[in-house]
């Protein structure tokens, strides 16, 4: 029987070149959609950092149709948002955050973390179970806990307020333990349905790449959220005549994300290699060196080098990247440029000079313009 298939795939077909029969188009349309499939699939929740939604008014009950419309969501995501969508500001500045601490930790590196578009934020470097990718996932899981806990804080979520926390005992008994704390426990446990719920609700073979692949992309999200939650800190203020201090008020507060960002940066160097056993559990690559911890980042491949620019890794290159001539380390330009040498060129720059206290109180600056040498991989 002859269904017209062909008919119907023939002006699709035409463009290859040639007339496909009927078999040829339902496999060049099976293709397609596989095609498909992988451009979905490289979209992710970092796309709320490039695409923000910033207007209150956007966050009404039942208005699924907003959460439909954002890009990078999975199902589970999705309906997350439909029950949470004032926190969906939130998780896109936490992403925001994440990703610039990223961009700051790797600005002397080959790669930098940079972005490439809205959707899959970083490209088809993000399909690599590398070192940076750990990173990334990590620095960004901790965005979300930092911005959803300081949300809760300042009263802007309609399901969370100041910190519960109980009362550590270390703390003297004179000292009042209240004021509104960063509420740490909720932005760990929200963070922690949002952000892994694209991993969970995902099935692999077991023993597949891609359940090495799952395993270790929630392995470091975790890290990144206890990384939060091991900085977190009592904070106080004191009350008294004069400033006597005779009585203090107490409360948790998250760390500066600066810290998160260093002390993660130091995980991303001891990250250990991973592999899959027999039983499907991720153990050391190298059996000498002891299992990491919850609080440590893994990979399971190794880095590209990202010298040159290679579309099938996602490697910008460092060709037109700044480099330090007289550093010998990662951002030197012997390391930067890969050993392809480097120009050199004039640069105008303008900063704050000559600056001087007034009272009271500010600080009044000039501007002066210098010339510099500056050093461009080639």
């Amino acid at each position: 029987m002859n269904l017209g298939l062909g008919c119907v795939c023939r002006p699709l077909c035409w463009p290859f070149g040639s007339v496909l029969d009927s078999r040829h188009c339902v496999f060049a349309l099976t293709l397609l959609t596989l095609l498909m499939q992988v451009v979905v699939e490289a979209n992710s929740w970092w796309s709320l950092a490039m695409n923000p939604i910033l207007i209150p008014e956007a966050y009404i009950i039942g208005a699924q149709p907003l959460c439909s419309q954002l890009v990078g969501l999975s199902t589970g995501q999705k309906k997350l948002c439909q029950l949470y969508q004032d926190h969906m500001q939130y998780i896109g500045e936490g992403a925001k955050t994440g990703i610039r601490e990223c961009q700051y930790q790797f600005r002397h590196r080959r790669w930098n973390c940079s972005t490439v578009d809205n959707s899959s934020v970083f490209g088809r470097v993000m399909q690599i179970g590398s070192r940076e990718t750990a990173f990334t996932y990590a620095i960004s899981a901790a965005g979300v806990v930092n911005a959803v806990s300081r949300a809760c804080r300042e009263g802007e979520l309609s399901s969370c307020g100041c910190s519960r926390a109980a009362r550590p005992k270390d703390l003297p008994r004179d000292w009042l333990w209240g004021g509104c704390g960063d509420n740490l426990n909720y932005g760990y446990r929200f963070s922690k349905e949002f952000v892994d719920a694209r991993e969970r609700e995902k099935s692999y073979p077991k023993g597949s790449y891609e359940s090495a692949r799952l395993l270790m992309n929630l392995h470091n999200n975790e890290a990144g959220r206890r990384m939060v939650s091991d900085l977190a800190h009592v904070s106080c203020k004191c009350h008294g005549v004069s400033g006597s201090c005779s009585l203090k008020t107490c409360w948790l507060q998250l760390a500066d994300f600066r810290k998160v960002g260093d002390a993660l940066k130091e995980k991303y160097d001891s990250a250990a290699a991973m592999k899959l056993n027999t039983r499907g559990k991720m153990v050391p690559m190298h059996t000498k060196f002891n299992a990491p911890t919850s609080h440590d980042l893994v990979y399971i491949e190794s880095s590209p080098d990202y010298c040159l620019k290679n579309q099938t890794t996602g490697s910008l290159g460092t060709v037109g990247r700044l480099c330090n001539k007289t550093s010998e380390g990662m951002d030197g330009c012997e390391l930067m440029c890969c050993g392809r040498g480097y120009d050199q060129y004039k640069a105008q720059i303008v900063e704050r000079c000559h600056c001087k206290f007034h009272w009271c109180c500010y600080v009044k600056c000039k501007r002066c313009t210098k010339i510099v040498d500056q050093f461009v991989c080639k």
